[in-house]
This record gives structure tokens, sequence and C-alpha cells, in this order.
């Protein structure tokens, strides 16, 4: 104790926090950076920008968008961000030249045109109304933070591939904190104390099942633990004692998606640890980090972008067809009509749950930007504060849209006259009190926190700027207080167009690939057996079959087979990925011959025995994956046989003794192998039930599992 009284440490914010970006020869980060992006704004222009421009949809003219972009570059390059833009594109290139889908953007930064020239983002920020100080506000410095949505199944690739670039002692994952809840406390102190496990758990259920509730709110809240609290001196030491832990940490995990980029190995900046993969991992948590001022990046995984992702591989495979989102029309009246209007909304981002499809048919949008509204308005504040209804109203006429100054036309025009974005509240500031985007973004950050000193300031600053542009200051004042209702509902409307984009997207692959985008999607939730039952009744309501396993047939994922969705073998449980590949495989070599497999004597002969053991075999069969050789309980029967004949023949392959027909040839005589199965009774129907749901871990329950299957059209082997 005296050592550590006599030590001083004050630790200090990292100076530079960037890792060093090697620019080619010839050029500084600076110079580098406004190259590519330059280059990327002439791709744009040919790509995307002049397109839209020969159809008459484009908003701004050209001219507009090489001044944003001479802006943007002069403030990124004055701010000393050029490198931090570099890194991120670095490796949102590599992650496309290796075919690992990006998201078309998450969060602010989808607003800046520089982004969208580097291809970091997809979203034209000024087709959308996007604003770069919404992200980088030269009048309050602060780091900048670009998240990226990536393939769920790719994502640590890039990972790997920064580790690789900039060294595995300067990158790491972050740690995070699990801290000990109300019920855990009091479970955890009651073992500790060896008191009944029943009783402890009595008491632990009392706690009331509200997210983050405190021992002391739930005495509050549920007077049955305060009457025990009260009347038994074993219960009150218990609970005391769990307000003591209540809070503290319980144990360490990673976090889902942030990783550090040091300029130099973090041994040297902040402690590290080894989790339990020996991954580096940093010893203080992202808050921690962030005060440090090391550069931290979120990696996300998107399951949606994976579904998408397998969906084109899918189409191009079934239909020789490649299919490209970037150019797909964004105002496919089918993709509306089959999909929002009629709210059949399944698999599609962010527009599943039932309310919001309640929403779609009130609504019926007819464009990317109603989908970027009803989004960014499918939130608790908008929907208590009865906004949804305002904005369906004012839709079809039924309330007058109104705007308070001409002057804000353009500017709420798309969202009816009601305030849905903070880049509107912005905007409304910079138009009618004089701010600069830059104040603008300080007031927006000033009604989000609600300080009564700092918005009285504002209200002064607004009403005196109003004044002075010669509006009227009754109606400026009611704007202003609109403006402050509405700054606590705002929503980033550049993560809301990036996201509407996104659920765009999934609702065309669903109306015209139905086939493949909902394989796809049954393949995402493979892990997940109540979510495949739910997407097979919305197959069926799709008017697709769903057919059981077949190894004929079935690839690991869920497949197109005709008009029909094959299981994919990947669902059966203790099928692992070496045997499926192993099936695979021989499967393909026998189609490239023009063959396929005729018995299932063959089939266990062909594939490698050192993968497909018994336990998969008989898993094969009771999922009614080897349906097509015989009946299943022959099948079973016959496992032990099969095997033994396998392994004869393998070991007279590998001995050069096979016979000129094959060993199986010999046993069964070439032309009847399909006769030769034992002559057993089937299983009976509940026997056949029971072994599906071992193997394919479905349930449902109250309903019998062979009527589901039957209700799904999925076809009985």
């Amino acid at each position: 104790m005296e050592i550590a009284e006599r030590c001083t440490l004050k630790l200090q914010k990292v100076d530079n926090p960037f890792p060093a970006f090697a620019a080619p020869p010839g050029h500084t980060v600076d110079s580098y950076f406004e190259e590519i992006c330059r280059a990327g704004f002439r791709k744009r222009l040919e790509t995307a920008i002049r397109p839209l421009q020969n159809r008459g949809l484009l908003r701004q003219p050209i001219s507009e968008y090489e001044a944003r972009l001479e802006r943007e570059i002069g403030i990124i390059k004055q701010m000393n961000f050029s490198g931090y833009f570099l890194i991120v594109w670095d490796f949102i290139r590599y992650a496309k030249d290796h075919d690992i889908t990006v998201g078309p953007g998450r969060g602010s930064a989808a607003g800046l045109l520089a982004t969208y020239c580097m291809e970091i983002t997809d979203i034209d920020p000024l087709q959308n109304a996007l604003l770069f100080e919404r992200f980088l506000n030269p009048e309050r410095i602060s780091m900048p933070d670009i998240d990226i949505d990536f393939c769920m199944n790719r994502r640590s690739e890039v990972i790997a591939y920064v580790t690789r670039k900039y060294g595995q002692k300067q990158v790491a994952q972050i740690i995070t904190f699990n801290t000990m809840a109300a019920k855990a406390a009091i479970k955890d102190v009651g073992h500790a104390l060896d008191l009944p496990y029943g009783e402890v758990d009595r008491i632990a259920k009392m706690i009331p099942a509200t997210v983050g509730v405190t021992i002391e709110q739930a005495l509050q809240d549920s007077p049955q633990l305060q009457v025990v609290y009260d009347n038994n001196p074993q219960t009150r030491e218990l609970i005391d004692t769990a307000k003591k832990l209540e809070g503290l940490v319980r144990g360490a995990g990673v976090h889902a998606a942030g990783v550090v980029i040091a300029p130099r190995p973090l041994t040297d900046l902040v402690p590290v640890v080894r989790n339990k993969n020996n991954e580096i991992v940093t010893a203080y948590d992202m808050k921690a980090i962030e005060k440090m001022g090391l550069l931290k990046m979120d990696f996300l995984g998107l399951t949606t972008l994976t579904v998408i992702d397998d969906c084109l591989k899918i189409i191009w495979r079934n239909r020789q067809e490649r299919v490209d989102m970037a150019t797909i029309p964004l105002d496919d009246e089918k993709t509306y009509e089959q999909v929002f209007h009629r709210a059949l909304t399944s698999g599609v981002f962010q527009f599943e749950s039932g309310g919001m499809r309640d929403v779609l048919r009130r609504y019926r949008p007819t464009s990317v930007e109603d989908l970027r509204a009803l989004n960014a308005l499918y939130r608790p504040g908008p929907i208590q504060g009865g906004m949804i209804d305002d904005f369906i109203e004012r839709k079809w006429g039924r309330r007058k849209v109104e705007y308070g100054f001409d002057v804000l036309e353009r500017i709420l025009k798309d969202t009816l006259g009601v305030i849905v974005y903070q880049e509107q509240v912005m905007q409304i500031a910079n138009v009618l009190a004089g701010y600069s985007l830059g104040e603008a973004d300080l007031l927006r950050r000033a009604m989000g926190k609600k300080n009564p000193e700092e918005m009285a300031r504002q209200r002064d600053r607004f009403m005196q700027g109003a004044s002075e542009q010669g509006f009227n200051k009754d109606k400026a004042a009611h704007i202003f207080d609109l403006m402050e209702q509405f700054a606590g509902y705002g929503f980033n409307k550049s993560h809301s167009a990036a996201y509407a984009l996104l659920a765009y997207h999934t609702a065309y692959l669903k109306t015209h690939y139905p086939i493949e985008f909902m394989a796809a999607l049954l393949t995402s939730e493979i892990s997940k057996p109540e979510n495949v039952v739910k997407y097979i009744k919305k197959c069926r309501e799709m008017g697709i079959s769903v057919q059981p396993p077949d190894v004929l047939f079935s690839d690991a994922g869920f497949t197109p087979h005709g008009s029909a969705i094959r299981f994919g073998l990947t669902a059966i449980k203790n099928v692992g990925r070496n045997a499926i590949e192993s099936i695979l495989s021989v499967r393909n070599d026998l189609a490239a011959k023009g063959k396929s497999f005729v018995s299932y004597w063959e089939f266990c002969e062909k594939v490698d025995l050192r993968l497909m053991n018994k336990r998969v075999l008989e898993s094969l069969i009771k999922a009614g994956a080897l349906n097509s050789f015989g009946r299943r309980a022959q099948l079973m029967v016959a496992v032990d046989r099969a095997m033994e004949l396998a392994q004869k023949a393998h070991r007279d392959l590998a001995s050069g003794q096979h016979g000129l027909f094959g060993i199986f040839d010999e046993y069964l005589g070439a032309d009847k192998k399909s006769e030769a199965l034992p002559n057993t009774p089937d299983w009976t129907e509940n026997d056949r039930l029971q072994y599906e749901k071992e193997v394919l871990g479905f349930s449902s329950p109250g309903t019998p599992w062979i009527a589901m299957w039957r209700s799904c059209t999925i076809c009985q082997g």
C-alpha cells in the first residue's frame, strides 16, 4: 500500500491515433486521398450521376457535386483525417476485390460525397439531401467514426486482412465486461450462502422482468418481494448482500464488432490479454479505448448481406443470370405492389414486424424515400407521439400538409411537412435562422441532450437569426418548438437512407427471384429450427414447395430444385461440413460422367468413410435424405452391413484388389442393387416423427410434427 501511494501515473491520450498509411511513391497521404476521391467521382459521374441526369431525375446540378466534393476534401485535409479515410477505403477495397459483400452504408458516414466517391458507401448524398456536417463538423472537432457492415460469413476475413497489414501487435478486438444483474446477484449470493436452490429461485423470480431493473427498484415495484424482505431475516441478508454485488463485473467477453488499430504496438499504449481462443484483446473496454484517443472501428456482420450474397450466387447457379444490385431499378412497381402494399415482407430487412406490416398496408409506399421515412418513424417515440398516424393521414389527403414557411417546402416535402430526420432540423436552422451547418449540428446535439440553459441560448440565437432573415416572429417560434419536440424523435437520415436501400434490395429479390431468395433466407436461419419452420410456412403461402433433404439433390444449404426448394444437408444434426463436402464432391464427379448414385450400397462405397461414420449415416436416414434408395427402416437395418462392405471395398481398392465390377456388384449382382435391402416393415408414423424431430430439431408446441410437415407441402419419404 505504501508503494502504491508513492506511485504517480497519469494516462495521456494518444497524440496521433492513426496508423501510418503507406501512400504510393510521389504522393503524400493528403494528395493520395484527394486523387482517390477525384478518380472515384469521375467513375460515379459516368455510372450513376449522368444516367440520372439523362432521365431527368438528378436533383442537383453537377456543379453542385463538384463544389461539395471540393469543400469536403478541403475540410478532411484541414482536420488531418485523410489517413483515416484511406485506411477505411483500403480494407473495403480489399473486401470488394475478394467478393466479400459490403453494406451500402451505416450511420452518418453515408452523408459524405467523399465516402460515396471512394466507394466506402453507395448512397448519393446530394440525391438524398444528406449532410456532411452530420458526420464531420469542423466547428466541433471529434474523431471520425465509420462503421461498416459486412457479410456475416466473411467479416473475419476483413479483420484478418487489417491484422496482416498493420501487424498483430497493433490490431486487436476489444474486451467487454459482463456485470452482475439483479437476479444473477441474488442467485450467486444464495449459492454462496448455501441456501436452498428452490427458495433462492423463488425470490429471484419476484424481480420484475424489466430490462436494467435494480434490486432497489424491484423492492419498490414488487410488493411481494418487499414483504419477504421485511419479514424474513434470512431473505433480508440475501438481498442486502446481493445489493453490494449488483453491478460488479462477473466475467469478460469480446465486443461483437469493435476493433482497435493502433499507431504502434498496443502493449505500449494499453493493457492486453488473450481470450480463450488465444486472440489478443484489449483489457480496456470500448469507452476507455475512446478516452485514450485510439482508433476504434466497428466491423459488423449483417445477416441480410449474407442472404443477398447467397441469393445472387444461387441465381447464377440456377439461371446463369448475373444480377447487379447497383443497377436494379428503384421504382419497380411490381416490388412495391407485391411486397410492400400487400405487406408480404417476411425476409425483407427491417420491415418484417407485425406493426410495420400494418403501417405498410395503410401507407402503401411507392418509393425508396417512403421506405426511408417509414423506417425512421417506426420507433417507440414517433409511434407513441402519433407521428405515424399523422404521416399516413397526410399521405392520403385527410390532413393538410403544412410547412410553416414556403422556404421549408423543399426540406420537408418528402416527409409531408413532418420533421422526421435530424438533418431536417439542421437544414431548417440553416435556412430560417442563418446557422452554418456546423452550428446547426451543435443545435441538433443540444436539442437531443435537452439541457435547459443551452436550449434557452439556442432559442435566443434562433429567434434573432430568423428576425434578421425577415421571418415572422411568432411563426418562427412555433417552428423552433416543433424542432425541439421532434429532435428527440428525429432519426439519422443517412443511416435510414442506407438501410431503406437494403430493404428494397431484399424486396426486389423476393419479388423477381422468389425461389432463390427464400432458399438463401432459409439457409441463413438453418441453425434456428423455429425460424426455419416459420419461413417454410411463408414459402407455402408463396406457392413454393419445400421438399425434404435428399443426397441426390440437396446442397449444404437450402437448394432450388425446379419450382421447389430442397432442404439443406447442413440442417441435419450430426452431419458435419466435411461429410457434406465428401457427399457433394462424389456426386459432382458422378454428374460430370452423366451418372448419379444408384443405390444405398454404392453411396456408402463412394463417400469417404473417414468423414461419414455410422452416426452420420443414421442421421441421414432419420432425416429422409436417403429415401431415394429405399424405405428408412430397411436402410437403418442395413447400416452395419453397408459400413462393413464399404470398408472392405476401400481396403481392397487401397491394396489394388478391387474387382472389375466393384465389391458391391459381387455381393449383390450388378443389376439387383435396389432389391437387396432387407425386407423390413417400415417405421410407424410416430417413430418417423420422433426421428425427424431428433435430427432436424424442429418443434411446434401443440402441433403434431407430421401435420406441420405436410401443411408446409414437404413431401414425406
